[in-house]
């Protein structure tokens, strides 16, 4: 039998990139009859993927739903009316036409704005880690700043308070569940309806509200979003909000949590960034490039197609592998080197054309702060446990808990 690649492995999961570079050297487009996929990892061809709109389709959730039984007993109705509304799964014109009326509520002066509440979100959680050492509790980098700064931002960004974080953790983590998960964990299709259920119940709520009195926030800027040729309906303004809150923190917190990571486990270039703290820049796009928040694009194939002299049938799922991209030697000098002054890094994490993400601007201006901010105030800070343990998913790349010594 073959190579077989399976992210499903634990080893692998933990450590995939030796498996990446043996793929883009041995198989780089390959068919995983574990994964039920084709893995692509070349930086040439990942891009490829994220740029042909023609024969590959960002609308991997038809295909699925047409043939999963939960959905065929009407069982996964709100996952399905909801996340059908998610930009990141729509194809022109549809995703153009979303993405239009978004890009009026989500601009560059609306990002730059939030600069005072994101400095006084990590003061806070900074503050927050040295009370607990002073109380002798166990300081989790995740749990205490990685997961509730995005967390806190974001909430604040659409209006939702804060009050309401660990009730929306939930929600989220359950949705979590199906956006690529790596095994068939039981009951998962079931508990990310009751996440996409309980969520669209709370924003429709919100939406409600700020449709009689609007705010400053997100949430009213997208109600009032108009121009001269549509609207958001209510579904949409409510899918794009759990779209804006998943994405918004789930991402952001690995991209905080694995810069983290790998800078204090590369000490040298934790003490580079403590001495020269300009080199915030850089290194915030090291941490996206060498070990990034989002693993992978998710696509189907809308037509049959040539790549790397295979044949990628019409509905056969495509899982083009943005970290490997960003590892390839063709695309980047000495890519297995962790490199905080790494200019240019033209990584793939953010994507490539119509579907860049939109919120790259948002993480980074995160990323920059917390890394800046921990440095000046936690400068001895360092990894107190044993070896990380990653999430289990395809799309979402990251480790669940970080215990530390400050």
């Amino acid at each position: 039998m073959g190579y077989v690649f399976d992210l499903g492995n634990p080893a692998t999961n933990a450590n995939p990139f030796p498996e990446f570079a043996r793929l883009r050297a041995e198989d780089p487009v390959h068919w995983s009859p574990a994964m039920k996929a084709w893995i692509v990892t070349r930086y040439s061809d990942v891009k490829q993927v994220a740029l042909n709109n023609r024969q590959i389709s960002a609308d991997r959730l038809t295909p699925f739903f047409k043939t999963n039984q939960e959905y065929q007993r009407g069982s996964i109705d709100s996952l399905v009316r909801y996340l059908n509304h998610w930009m990141v799964f729509r194809d022109p014109p549809d995703h153009t036409r979303l993405r239009r009326l978004f890009n009026k509520a989500f601009t560059p002066t609306s990002v730059e704005n939030l600069r005072p509440n994101i400095e006084d979100i990590v003061g806070h959680l900074i503050d927050g880690m040295e009370a607990k050492v002073l109380r002798g509790e166990t300081v989790d980098y995740i749990a205490d700043f990685a997961y509730p700064l995005p967390a806190s931002v974001i909430m604040d960004l659409l209006g939702v308070p804060r009050a309401d974080l660990e009730r929306v953790k939930v929600w989220s983590d359950d949705i979590a569940l199906f956006i690529g998960t790596a095994q068939v964990a039981g009951n998962k299709y079931l508990r990310a309806e009751a996440g996409a259920k309980a969520m669209s119940d709370y924003f429709r709520g919100l939406v409600e509200a700020r449709t009689v009195a609007p705010t400053g926030d997100m949430i009213s800027q997208l109600v009032l979003a108009r121009d001269d040729r549509d609207a958001l309906s209510t579904d949409e303004i409510i899918g794009t909000a759990i779209l804006l809150l998943f994405a918004g923190h789930e991402t952001t917190s690995n991209l905080i949590g694995n810069g983290f990571l790998y800078s204090v486990k590369h000490r040298d270039q934790w003490e580079r960034l403590i001495a020269e703290p300009a080199l915030a820049d850089s290194a915030v796009e090291e941490f996206l490039r060498y070990d990034g928040p989002s693993g992978a694009l998710a696509r189907v194939a809308a037509a049959d197609m040539e790549m790397a002299g295979k044949t990628i049938r019409e509905g056969q799922r495509v899982f083009a592998f943005m970290n490997s991209a960003n590892r390839d030697p063709e695309a980047f000098d000495d890519p297995e080197r962790f490199d905080i002054a790494r200019t240019p890094s033209t990584h793939m994490t953010f994507g490539h054309g119509i579907h860049f993400c939109l919120g790259a601007p948002l993480a980074r201006l995160e990323a920059r702060i917390a890394s800046v901010r921990l440095t000046e105030r936690l400068p001895h800070i360092r990894l107190a446990g044993d070896a990380p343990e990653w999430h289990d998913s395809l799309i979402l790349r990251g480790v669940k808990s970080l215990p530390v010594a400050l």
